[in-house]
């Protein structure tokens, strides 16, 4: 079932598809084998920077489309929402030091991020160089735990930190136990030994909470950024600390509020209420609408600023 919000920003999109910003597409793509008013013939046209660049960085770099193997011509995902908002600004060092800065006001420099063939300030899909959670699959994108875009930054204290960012944008999620059945199991057999060794994520007496969404994609990001740290000398990023960003538009009631249709069985509270009671270390975690993320850079990049508040805000 569509949410409110979903619906919403759906009937804004499709009304821009072939105009300018969706490079006069028509849409009527296909979508798992459908086709849809709302998705565009060619994917390419979903982006914002020009597409042979960011193909480029996914090709060198070996990252999976949402997917597939193209961009989706999706006008929802948020894949491309992620993209779209930070990829022309990943070679800015002192915008993306800026961007994070009015999250949290703490870091001196942003770092080169050595995973990418061509390192830069903001990685995509980033994922650990050998499996710490027991999923069998380091592939960029697909198949394991991989982290939307990425920081690397020098925090005030000279230590070296890692800001791993999960972006959403109309994503909500029906209550499903994901602990259950047989891949449930797997699930458990894969994450529970680690959550209870770890310093951040509490113990807690009811696990489910940890297999439904959207916590299941924290806890195994949570989850990999400690084991991130706790591995610095073999891999490629290191570091000895973290700060966890989470992008939701602060309009999708149906992903941050508790409602009839979408609640959170396990708590009865909202997203933020209820992953914060998993949480040790409240420091480690922050939501930010996307908006306010890219706010101090406003002045700086125009033409990628008018073209977010068209599609997006």
């Amino acid at each position: 079932m569509s949410s409110k919000y979903y619906i919403l920003q759906r009937n804004r999109q499709q009304a821009l598809i072939g105009t300018p910003i969706f490079c006069c597409d028509k849409g009527d793509g296909s979508f798992m084998g459908h086709k849809y008013p709302f998705v565009l013939k060619d994917g390419r046209n979903n982006l914002f920077p020009p597409f042979a660049e960011v193909q480029k960085y996914f090709d060198n770099n070996q990252v999976s489309w949402w997917g597939g193997f193209t961009p989706t011509g999706h006008i929802l995902s948020s894949q491309m929402a992620c993209l779209n908002h930070l990829y022309p600004l990943m070679r800015d060092k002192d915008a993306v030091l800026k961007i994070l800065n009015g999250v949290r006001n703490e870091f001196i420099e942003v770092l080169p991020i050595m995973c990418d063939v061509d390192p830069q300030y903001i990685a995509f899909e980033v994922v650990s160089k050998e499996d710490y959670l027991n999923e069998l699959n380091t592939t960029r994108g697909s198949n394991c735990t991989s982290v939307d875009a990425f920081i690397l930054a020098r925090h005030k204290s000279s230590e070296i930190w890692l800001i791993p960012i999960e972006w959403k944008y109309t994503e909500h999620y029906a209550t499903e136990d994901k602990s259950a059945g047989e891949k449930g199991q797997t699930r458990k057999n894969r994450y529970d030994k680690l959550i209870i060794s770890s310093d951040q994520l509490k113990t807690i007496e009811d696990f489910r909470v940890y297999y439904q969404e959207p916590f299941y994609q924290l806890m195994r990001q949570t989850l990999w950024a400690e084991q991130m740290l706790r591995h610095k000398e073999s891999e490629i990023i290191k570091a000895v600390d973290y700060f966890h960003i989470h992008v939701i538009p602060s309009a999708n009631d149906d992903l941050l509020k508790v409602n009839s249709r979408y609640p959170y069985k396990v708590s009865g509270k909202g997203m933020e209420e209820t992953w914060r009671g998993c949480l040790t270390d409240q420091s480690k975690y922050q939501i930010v609408d996307p908006e306010i993320l890219l706010m101090p850079i406003k002045q700086d990049y125009p033409e990628l600023i008018e073209y977010l508040k068209k599609r997006y805000w």
